[in-house]
């Protein structure tokens, strides 16, 4: 792991397993509190030069770090593949993602820095700079792991802060090659470490530490909950995109094709391991059974296979635990009615070791299942039938998340009440994401206090000072 500009190893070390095979592969080092303490105290001498840079300095240093992902992508994507069980096509997105969150932040070089404010006498000034927030604790999950890893670090690095990140356990290497490649461009030493270890214990001592001025969190609502307790005691700025449960609503009047194939895109990316994902799908009554025979003809030809050959569409899920947990969640919705379509457990013609779930279509769902308001993660899609656009919202808006929603109307007075209605702070119509990074990933409820992307995003790396100067006659 990096620590504060060296590379250390540990005897104890954890595991690092294919999700395609179960087998494995290689181990990482667990991290102890000594090297939380090096790392955040190494940051902390770094930044104090890093921060007092000009932005178009630092912005070099981010685009030779795009340079590098660059030159490395290939291999950047297949680390992804090896540990996530995504595949190489969907890896290599990521890694394109990876440039494009490194390419906004560096972009910020031309940001207003500040603002003056009309003073209340003469010969005065009244300023209010922004400034770094100091040293920033990520923490981040395994679906996206060199995606989040740049989300994180190219706005911190840029805004003047130095960064100490914490990779999920079962997806630690690519955090560990995207650090490397950062070491490559020239991030100087001290400003980025990588340290590797279980959340619990680790993830705990970095955002109690007294050197932690922020701490910024992509994952569950539950490891969402637990960080914010911990860093309420120190009141330091927190930045968390939690969970959610997306909903697609598909009225009578909406460009079907495009419906089913958005929905079917939007359910199966990652193996539904998205926090914007379609959780669950609305379709008006009069369309519902032909969307249904659509969908399910698309999940038929779904190619499921190894996630390094280049037809392959899905992949296995990241690890046991994620597949049981998945299992559980289709075989609790048929015990309380739910037809099976399609799928329901492992897929043909797989690695019987791997953690493959077959994509999966449930109907004779109702909206108070267990399925429908909790978070699956997962390839399985309820389709339920609604009939009036007040029983959708009011469907729509049953969870305790509000992050993403999707909206297939052709009716402009329909789309614009319902983004009015929608209790989510993403609402996408007649399309879906993946969000873009000039916009601002919002949750809302559960889902979070908002992200890390777009002009907002940026902002939460910063400070603000205020500056009151008399130049006057003295008095």
């Amino acid at each position: 792991m990096l620590v504060g500009g060296e590379w250390i190893s540990t005897p104890a070390t954890r595991p690092v397993d294919n999700p395609a095979t179960g087998d494995v592969f290689t181990g990482v080092p667990e991290a102890e509190e000594e090297h939380v303490d090096q790392a955040l105290r190494r940051a902390r001498a770094a930044q104090r030069t890093w921060g007092r840079l000009p932005l178009a300095q630092r912005a070099d240093v981010l685009a030779e770090i795009v340079r590098q992902v660059d030159l490395h992508a290939e291999e950047l994507a297949r680390i992804v593949v090896a540990e996530q069980g995504k595949t190489i096509t969907e890896a290599r997105g990521e890694i394109q993602g990876v440039k494009s969150f490194f390419d906004f932040a560096l972009s910020q070089k031309y940001r207003n820095v500040g603002e003056v404010v009309a003073p209340s006498r003469p010969g005065a000034q009244l300023t209010i700079r922004e400034e770094p927030v100091g040293v920033v604790v990520a923490i981040i999950p395994w679906n996206f792991p060199a995606a989040i890893f740049a989300r994180k670090v190219a706005p911190a690095l840029m805004a003047g802060n130095a960064i100490v990140l914490k990779p999920s356990e079962v997806t630690p290497l690519s955090a560990l090659a995207m650090a490397r490649v950062c070491q490559l461009a020239g991030v100087p030493d001290g400003l980025l470490s990588v340290v590797t270890g279980p959340g619990r214990s680790i993830g705990k001592a970095l955002v109690e530490h007294p050197v932690t001025d922020m701490v910024t969190v992509t994952g569950s609502t539950r490891a969402g909950r637990e960080i914010l307790a911990q860093a309420a005691e120190k009141i330091i700025p927190v930045s968390l995109e939690l969970g959610g449960k997306a909903p697609v609503i598909v009225f009578d009047d909406a460009d079907l094709d495009l419906a089913v194939q958005d929905a079917f895109e939007a359910r199966f990316w990652n193996c539904g391991q998205v926090c914007t994902c379609n959780e669950r799908t609305y379709v008006q009554r009069g369309v519902y059974d032909e969307f249904v025979r659509r969908f399910v003809d698309k999940v038929r030809s779904l190619r499921v296979g190894d996630p390094t050959d280049e037809s392959s569409q899905m992949g296995p899920k990241v690890s046991a635990p994620e597949w049981a947990k998945v299992k559980e969640f289709v075989d609790n919705a048929v015990a309380e009615g739910a037809k099976i379509e399609i799928g329901g457990d492992r897929p043909d013609g797989v690695d019987e070791g791997g953690y493959w779930f077959a994509p999966t279509v449930l109907t004779g769902v109702t909206n108070d299942m267990e399925i429908v308001q909790h978070e699956v993660f997962g390839p399985v899609l309820p389709i339920i039938p609604f009939d009036t656009y007040e029983e959708v919202i009011e469907w729509a808006n049953s969870t305790v998340y509000g992050l993403t929603s999707h909206v297939y109307t052709e009716n402009m007075r329909v789309a614009m009440t319902a983004t009015d209605d929608l209790e989510f702070g993403e609402v996408y119509i007649n399309r879906i994401g993946p969000e873009e990074v000039g916009g601002f990933h919002t949750g809302w409820k559960l889902s979070g206090m908002g992200g890390d992307d777009g002009q907002h995003g940026f902002e939460r790396y910063t400070h603000r000072k205020t500056v009151y100067v008399d130049y006057g006659p003295q008095r």
